[in-house]
């Protein structure tokens, strides 16, 4: 850049040998003569001070070496999005003969043209392009109206993470050009949104927007996600956000959304986005988290929260309780489990225990910390269960015997589902017995069967009376039918 400075070059994301930084103050700073920026580094090691010279205050920065002064001329104000597809992607000329002279006419004028053939070659590579990675490559504007629709049209995937854009008026002009967009990666940008309502556009095919380390808060994804009809995944890392309002028309098509190290975010945040209907995946890890409750369902039933989440990973947190994994049995959906590195999961000799305690803790999971669990290893996780607190169980008034059982409210919370893995231990031969006494019906004229709620309307026959209720899978939930 020049040593002339504009007005407009306040706020302007730059880079200063290979270090990112926004510009806070353009003028003169005395006693040096000329021009001189004032940046506030992304880095703030990278400074000196907090934007205050000889006692005279220029600008403000959020720490005290945040900031310096340079000139203008040592600064990169970056480039537009077509000229870093070119710079990446087109190739260089081809050999000699390719960059020959060609005539051609246009209307009864021969003209002679250089280069002709690589530059149809070049219109072609870009025209192709489906997926772009400009990553890192100073791009801080769409630039020219219409340029990238005209030469890449058929971009699917880009990945503008670490770049200089500044403002999402920018992003959108790219976006606007590129009506094909599936997956954006905004990552490492500072994006400005204009004061009002001036901005609109729309990312009308757009299913996955990346926005790790930018900055943004819970009301600008609100926001932004209403220019996203389609979304479907939303990552947001690293940004101190605070779940602040719940999304009512927005949102409402994602599928998976990464929430992990924002440290802010706590358990009764997480009620308001509780009920985005299709959220099957949802990341919590390093968030800080150490209890989850779900108010609205009692011991042994499921809640109406995160009606279709299936896969939880909260990695790196504090969980220390078991009531933790309690809580997530009443999870309607939930198949799929990560808790690594976390207080009660430490890596250590009693890792094998901690896991058949979780399994057996929750019912309905499928994979744990990405290993499958077999129905072997479920059968073996909670008959030990059973066996590590069947005194504790027997002490707290419980007994085989339905008609004898007088479990203790204490130990039906502190283990929700023991109750039920002793039912489904049992015979069918015993049920019938039990069934038998409390209808006052003959074992023999007892037929049984049950439904799923899973999958309605199929009715699987109890016919085997020497076979226990776990081997015809029945599970909470499900639907015991008794006739005689």
């Amino acid at each position: 850049m020049s040593d002339t400075l504009t007005p407009d070059v306040i706020g302007r994301r730059v880079e200063v040998n290979g270090e990112h930084a926004t510009v806070r103050f353009a003028g003169v700073v005395p006693p040096v003569a000329g021009p001189w920026l004032g940046v506030e580094w992304d880095n703030p090691e990278r400074g000196k001070h907090d934007g205050s010279h000889e006692g005279t205050v220029y600008f403000k920065c959020r720490h005290p070496t945040g900031g310096s002064f340079v000139r203008p001329n040592k600064v990169n104000f970056g480039t537009d999005f077509l000229t870093a597809i070119k710079n990446r992607y087109v190739l260089e000329d081809g050999p000699e003969e390719d960059r020959k002279e060609q005539i051609v006419t246009l209307g009864n004028k021969p003209v002679e043209t250089v280069g002709f053939d690589s530059l149809m070659k070049q219109q072609s590579q870009l025209s192709k392009l489906q997926e772009v990675s400009l990553r890192n490559c100073a791009v801080s504007c769409a630039g020219e109206k219409g340029g990238v629709a005209e030469a890449c049209p058929n971009i699917r995937r880009v990945d503008l993470s670490k770049n200089l854009l500044s403002s999402w008026d920018e992003v959108i002009h790219i976006a606007d050009q590129l009506r094909h967009l599936e997956v954006l990666n905004l990552s490492e940008n500072k994006l400005k949104f204009p004061s009002g309502s001036a901005l609109t556009g729309t990312f009308s095919a757009l299913k996955v927007l990346v926005l790790n380390q930018t900055g943004i808060t819970w009301a600008e994804v609100l926001r932004c996600a209403a220019w996203c009809p389609g979304l479907e995944e939303l990552y947001l890392e690293s940004n101190n956000i605070v779940i602040s309002e719940r999304p009512t028309d927005v949102l409402q098509t994602v599928k998976l959304l990464d929430l992990s190290s924002n440290q802010l975010i706590d358990e009764n945040q997480l009620y308001l986005i509780a009920h985005l209907p299709r959220l099957e995946q949802l990341i919590l890890s390093d968030i800080g988290i150490s209890s989850i409750h779900f108010p609205d369902a009692g011991i042994g039933c499921k809640t109406s929260m995160f009606p279709s989440l299936q896969y939880l990973v909260v990695n790196d947190n504090q969980i220390s309780q078991w009531s933790f994994f309690n809580e997530l049995d009443k999870l309607p959906s939930l198949r799929a489990l990560s808790c690594l590195r976390n207080p009660l999961t430490k890596e250590d000799k009693e890792a094998n225990m901690t896991r058949q305690l979780i399994i057996a803790s929750i019912g309905q999971l499928k994979t744990l910390n990405k290993c499958e669990i077999l129905p072997k290893e479920r059968r073996t996780a909670e008959l030990d269960y059973r066996k590590a607190f069947g005194n504790e169980w027997k002490q707290a008034g419980g007994h085989q015997d339905p008609d004898k059982n007088r479990l203790s409210e204490e130990f039906l919370r502190a283990h929700p589902r023991y109750q039920f893995l002793c039912l489904s231990s049992m015979t069918i031969q015993k049920v019938k017995g039990w069934l038998s006494r409390l209808l006052k019906v003959p074992v023999s004229d007892l037929l049984l069967s049950y439904e799923s709620p899973k999958e309605p309307g199929i009715e699987i026959k109890l016919e085997n009376d020497l076979q226990s209720l776990r081997f015809y899978s029945v599970e909470n939930e499900d639907c015991l039918l008794v006739r005689w």
